[in-house]
């Protein structure tokens, strides 16, 4: 069941003139079975997932863990996927925790986005320290398809590279050991490495501060995507992550995504938080999303307000107690077409 907030009282002719009215409509409508009680249920009747960031280490709490698994299609390892637990120390894997939230997910019927392949932060000091072209490489490559091999079949979508670009005015690569060593060819290589990999799973470019389309970052962004579509780099999707303020997405937010969805590749936001989750500011970002058939799917990044990284701003849509708060209801109804 949805709940609809804010429903008006109407006086009953109004309401069988209205009746009457949609006859005819409603014998091409959805059956009313098309309204679901869940995000991902909801999410999956137009086709696309309803994720969350989730953490092993509180996978033992029976709140958190009975939302994650009632509300939600998709899972996204919050760090346990990431390099400095992955491989601590050159050639030492451990997917351990990795494991844990996939094999679980997978258990469940969920699906599993990985985060991430190549990053400049959380990364072990052994890597960053790096200063040799060739032993850099030989290492990125290693890393992408050792952790791509050991999770192929498992993994819908992997971020390739996250958070290449710099902020500010530039629409520039940013420092980074990677971009530093090997040079802007690194990115390319990364997509290359991982199609070989895991020749299934969808290749995404993920980073912050690219959902306005007119800034500089994006635009960036935007032309690498297109270069690499131009070229035969294999990349499958744009990951925006959607770190929004009080006043949720700018105003041009579906141009953003339509003009990445218009290059060819799919487009997910993929780690959604709204300062104050204003009803809103919820419905506008998840309405983008829906109304651009490329958009394949939403990820909020985490839970509870409680388990936010931004937990002083409470801005997801269930609250500390893990109640549904009214943001979830309004993406319900635009989930639902309403």
């Amino acid at each position: 069941m949805t709940l609809r907030l804010g429903r008006r009282r109407f006086p009953a002719l109004a309401l069988l003139t209205a009746a009457v009215l949609m006859l005819p409509q409603a014998a091409t409508a959805a059956p009313a079975t098309a309204q679901a009680d869940t995000l991902g249920a909801q999410a999956a009747l137009s086709g696309r997932y309803f994720g969350t960031a989730v953490a092993a280490g509180r996978l033992g709490d029976s709140t958190y863990a009975g939302i994650v698994d009632r509300e939600f299609s998709s899972v996204t390892a919050e760090n346990e996927m990431k390099w400095d637990t992955v491989e601590p120390s050159r050639g030492s894997f451990n997917f351990g925790p990795g494991d844990q939230i996939a094999n679980r997910a997978l258990g469940r019927g969920q699906q599993v986005r990985g985060h991430t392949l190549v990053w400049h932060s959380q990364l072990p000091g052994w890597v960053g320290s790096i200063r040799d072209a060739n032993t850099l490489r030989s290492v990125m490559n290693n890393h992408i398809t050792t952790v791509m091999n050991h999770y192929r079949g498992k993994i819908h979508s992997w971020d390739v590279v996250n958070e290449a670009f710099a902020d500010g005015g530039s629409g520039q690569l940013r420092s980074s050991v990677f971009r530093d060593v090997l040079g802007d060819g690194f990115l390319e290589e990364a997509f290359r490495t991982a199609r070989q990999a895991d020749p299934n799973a969808k290749l995404c470019y993920n980073d912050y501060n690219i959902e306005n389309w007119t800034d500089a970052k994006t635009q960036g962004v935007y032309r690498m995507v297109r270069d690499f579509k131009a070229r035969g780099v294999p990349i499958d999707c744009v990951g925006l992550q959607a770190h929004f303020g009080a006043g949720g997405p700018p105003a041009n937010f579906q141009t953003t995504v339509s003009s990445f969805a218009a290059l060819g590749v799919d487009v997910q936001i993929t780690e959604l938080d709204i300062a104050q989750a204003s009803q809103t500011a919820y419905a506008n970002a998840v309405r983008a999303c829906m109304n651009v058939a490329r958009c394949t799917g939403i990820t909020v990044w985490g839970v509870r307000d409680s388990d936010s990284w931004r937990t002083g701003q409470n801005p997801l849509l269930f609250d500390n107690a893990g109640n549904k708060k009214p943001a979830y209801h309004s993406v319900m109804s635009v989930l639902g077409g309403a």
